[in-house]
């Protein structure tokens, strides 16, 4: 079947100050090198919202004809989009919400360039340099609110997610809306739009205008979770590690739905930090919620845990099954905690400066074949050092499942091997064959097809 697609001329809508002259300049001057790419890339992932094709090339590959530039006019600038799915538009009028996405799209795309890569000011090879620019980017973003009490929790979990499963995010996220606390997931679909909505209605009743829902993504995964329309707050950070370094700086709790791959490397990615020697007094509430059909799965990744990182990283979360009330209650606990704590260290509360992140977890990892064969998967090492090692694995196979780049080095050079430990393996690979029966791995109808093979 034809796609529908729509050209358009588009304003920013009120955000003229967000685009100096020299950043469009910028931007014009390299409009055929690779910072036009990534403008071009994103962009259409904002633009195929509620098209949730679960591929990243798949979506390049369907709108070949997609352009987009910037207009200069006398009074700012314009966006002409040629070629758009036709989804982003009412009555060929392109819906607001996606529309002020593709301006922080640009935002973003335009100070990581200018401002971050090239500037001597950010030493990205050193830790500190890394936290750095993660909030100058969501400083420049203006999604940090200085001048509140902490409310924010961050919401995790799959895109391929039955109906009963959503249906429990949007419950929870009404009970946490109900309570005056904002959201933030990863923007897309699944667990990451149903606490958004539900929250929503949360705040209507209690008539807070002001929610915030704030969508944090990077450009490797944008495009097959597109941002949903609810987002109010967009920004795309460089990578995957920014990412969810901004998550974990920003955020005052989190509460994990169930999921695939994606979602056992953020479980990792918080477990590893939190077993950080330096963070082990510091609060941070962690709760694993689902409904009753997803008992069996927090079971397993209870039992996944404690065979890796042991029963240490099993004490740092809380499991609440089928009680959105119960959640909330333990997220209102557990941010009351981290405020006494934050004002009692003179830590700031929109974002968590205090937070150890080691090196392992904030240096990009480039999920290619021969980094996805030497990882260390062994027990000989601190076990925050295995749960980075544990993530880069489950990152590599969210590369090789709906990554461009990474759906294109597998056809290329073939499965991605994985090697370690059979104490460390046999875990790994019951819960991937697990995610895969259990149809996590891939939108409902579509097949899945492996992208890694265990080797013990």
């Amino acid at each position: 079947m034809k796609e529908h697609v729509v050209d358009a001329r588009i304003s920013p809508a009120g955000r003229l100050d967000v685009l100096s002259k020299s950043e469009v300049s910028k931007l014009l001057d390299t409009s055929k090198g690779g910072l036009y790419k990534l403008f071009r890339n994103c962009s259409l992932a904002v633009l195929n919202c509620g098209n949730y094709l679960d591929d990243g090339k798949e979506l390049l590959e369907r709108y070949k004809t997609f352009d987009i530039r910037i207009i200069q006019e006398e009074r700012g600038i314009k966006l002409e989009v040629t070629g758009a799915p036709g989804t982003a538009f009412v009555d060929g009028v392109m819906i607001k919400g996606i529309s002020e996405h593709l301006f922080a799209v640009l935002r973003d795309v335009i100070y990581v360039s200018d401002e971050i890569n090239e500037n001597p000011k950010f030493d990205l090879e050193s830790s500190d340099g890394v936290t750095n620019a993660v909030f100058h980017i969501l400083r420049n973003a203006n999604i940090l609110r200085p001048m509140t009490n902490p409310h924010m929790v961050v919401c995790w979990g799959g895109h391929s997610i039955s109906r009963q499963e959503y249906d429990y995010t949007k419950e929870v996220g009404y009970q946490m809306g109900l309570r005056g606390l904002d959201i933030c997931t990863g923007c897309g679909p699944g667990a990451m739009k149903g606490p958004m909505k539900g929250a929503t209605i949360g705040h209507a009743k209690q008539r807070i205008s002001g929610g915030q829902y704030l969508g944090i993504s990077e450009p490797g995964i944008i495009a097959a979770e597109s941002p949903n329309p609810i987002v109010n707050d967009l920004v795309i950070l460089p990578d995957i590690e920014k990412r969810l370094e901004a998550f974990v700086r920003t955020g005052h709790a989190i509460v994990v739905f169930p999921g695939g791959v994606g979602t056992a490397e953020e479980i990792l990615y918080i477990l590893g930090i939190l077993l950080h020697p330096e963070n082990r007094e510091l609060p941070f509430p962690l709760i694993f919620t689902g409904p009753k059909s997803a008992k069996d799965y927090y079971k397993q990744i209870n039992q996944f845990i404690g065979d890796t990182l042991g029963a240490e990283a099993q004490q740092r979360y809380k499991i609440v099954v089928d009680d959105p009330v119960q959640v909330a209650h333990e997220v209102i606990a557990g941010i009351k905690q981290v405020r006494e704590f934050r004002k009692h260290r003179d830590d700031a509360y929109y974002f968590n400066w205090l937070l150890r992140i080691a090196p392992e977890f904030q240096q990009p990892f480039a999920p290619n074949h021969e980094n996805m064969r030497n990882l260390e998967l062994h027990k000989n090492q601190e076990r925050h050092q295995l749960a980075a090692q544990l993530r880069r694995v489950f990152s590599g196979v969210v590369a090789g499942n709906v990554k461009d780049d990474g759906i294109r080095a597998i056809e290329q050079h073939g499965l991605f091997e994985i090697r370690g430990d059979a104490d460390i393996m046999n875990p790994v690979d019951e819960l991937l064959q697990s995610f895969v029966a259990q149809q996590r791995m891939k939108l409902p109808g579509k097949i899945y097809k492996p992208c890694y093979r265990i080797v013990k």
